[in-house]
């Protein structure tokens, strides 16, 4: 019993048998004090122990690892990726550690990346094809096969025809063009143009497939995989080169969906020339002190406990690329704020900042926070709109108003002011709309003013706090 209780480290049942060892020690001419004494020692190691030989062999191991990690960097952080591939949270975790060593990792690409994460020549991390959610082996083995076979892919529609669409379809192929194992078959490494060529990419494949089993050749089929410089490449999407571009955030989200984390950039770079309008310091100048502070950051870890009195206490991660901090809110302000308290949203909080004395770090109490079109509303002075005659005449106009009118805000809630910037021949002015052109400035209205009106015609006016 006592062995049992020693296995299962259960403290209630190492004091039941403290009675009974005692007893029997006595009872065995063994002194009381020393029985107690010997009984701790058990005690303590119940908590945590094992033989020496065993301890021995750990250690024999952590040296193994240790020395390998230091030696071979890169060979060995890729082996421990490959080893938990299919555990997102740990890949996480172990890209994180491969920043921290300035080890450089490579996004996976259909002419250099294995089913496994790898080394190349240059000695960086090569992300593994098998770690792209949405692929599959059965893909991964077709194409490595195809490009054994027939050597790199020159560009979408040569690599669709190689591997085959009876080996990847489009739901394999929007993984890999979101994950960026495509972007190399693409004139400036533009995704969006990959996801509109798609749907011809596959119909191509799919012809010349049919073509050859019917044994015959397609004399115009080589024209569309010939491309061997840049111009070419340009030709063989010129149906599809004038795709709207994607926005940071829609790259970062499709890296987010299919490697589990974001790779070539942050969310926060979006609104980085936003928050430095009207934030005084960034997370990584932040320092203690009684004034109440407003930082900005993404949400990436959060959890909340109970205190005894039943009260909820939610602690949140803020990280802005540059440093991470903890947020704490307690009671009323959890239940006020808790629906925004989600992973992956950007935050403006204003709190008290102070020293950590568990971490060593700082760590910030919340009382109040803000999302970013809340933010907009709270700091802005207004959005400005520059407009050029030709513009205002024609039918870019009623454009505008498309975009503006669903955004308008009603009543006397917080809401942006709206400025049209006018220039002429004649001259040049602001014209400040009346009340009913009082918006909430969403991301996506923003974006699809900066399309129609180009992005420096675009810009919220802040004051600084």
């Amino acid at each position: 019993m006592l062995r049992r209780a020693m296995g299962k480290k259960k403290p209630e049942e190492m004091a039941k048998q403290r009675s009974g060892f005692l007893a029997g020690s006595v009872a065995n001419g063994i002194d009381e004090g020393l029985a107690g004494n010997i009984f701790d020692l058990v005690e303590k190691f119940a908590g945590y122990g094992f033989n020496k030989s065993h301890s021995a062999a750990y250690a024999l191991v952590a040296y193994q690892t240790a020395w390998l990690k230091y030696h071979y960097p890169a060979e060995f952080m890729a082996a421990v990726l490959s080893a938990d591939m299919q555990n997102i949270e740990k890949i996480v975790i172990f890209v994180e550690e491969c920043r921290r060593m300035e080890l450089p990792l490579n996004l996976p690409d259909v002419n250099t990346s294995h089913f496994k994460f790898t080394v190349n020549a240059a000695n960086e991390v090569v992300y593994g094809l098998g770690a792209v959610k949405g692929v599959g082996e059965g893909p991964v083995a077709a194409i490595i096969e195809a490009r054994e076979k027939g050597g790199d892919f020159i560009d979408l529609f040569d690599f669709c025809k190689r591997v085959g669409s009876k080996k990847i379809n489009k739901r394999v192929l929007d993984a890999l063009v979101a994950s960026g194992a495509l972007d190399n078959l693409v004139p400036n490494k533009e995704r969006s143009v990959l996801y509109s060529a798609i749907p011809d990419a596959v119909q191509s494949a799919d012809q010349s497939e049919r073509n050859s089993d019917a044994g015959m050749m397609d004399l115009f089929g080589e024209v569309v995989a010939a491309a061997d410089d840049a111009v070419a490449l340009e030709h063989v999407y010129e149906r599809h080169i004038a795709a709207r571009p994607l926005t940071l955030k829609q790259r970062l989200k499709g890296e987010k969906d299919t490697l589990g984390l974001y790779v070539t950039g942050h969310p926060i770079d979006s609104y980085d020339h936003e928050l430095g309008r009207f934030l005084r310091c960034r997370l990584d100048q932040l320092v203690a002190k009684k004034d109440k502070q407003w930082i900005a950051g993404l949400v990436v870890a959060s959890r909340t406990m109970k205190t005894k009195r039943g009260k909820t206490i939610a602690f949140l991660t803020l990280d802005d690329r540059r440093a991470r901090v903890d947020v704490a809110l307690f009671g009323d302000s959890y239940e006020k704020y808790r629906e925004l308290l989600q992973n992956d949203r950007l935050l403006i909080v204003e709190g008290e900042v102070s020293e950590d004395d568990y971490s060593g770090g700082l760590k910030v109490s919340a009382q109040q926070i803000l999302t970013m079109p809340q933010a907009r509303t709270v700091f802005s002075k207004g959005l400005r709109l520059s407009v050029a005659p030709d513009f205002a005449q024609g039918k870019g106009l009623q454009q505008l108003l498309g975009i503006l009118t669903p955004h308008q805000v009603r009543g006397d809630a917080p809401a942006a002011k709206l400025e049209l910037q006018y220039e002429n021949s004649v001259g040049r002015g602001v014209i400040r709309c009346a009340s009913p052109w009082r918006l909430e400035v969403e991301d996506d209205m923003l974006q699809e003013l900066e399309y129609l009106l180009g992005d420096d015609a675009v810009k919220m006016r802040y004051r600084k706090l």
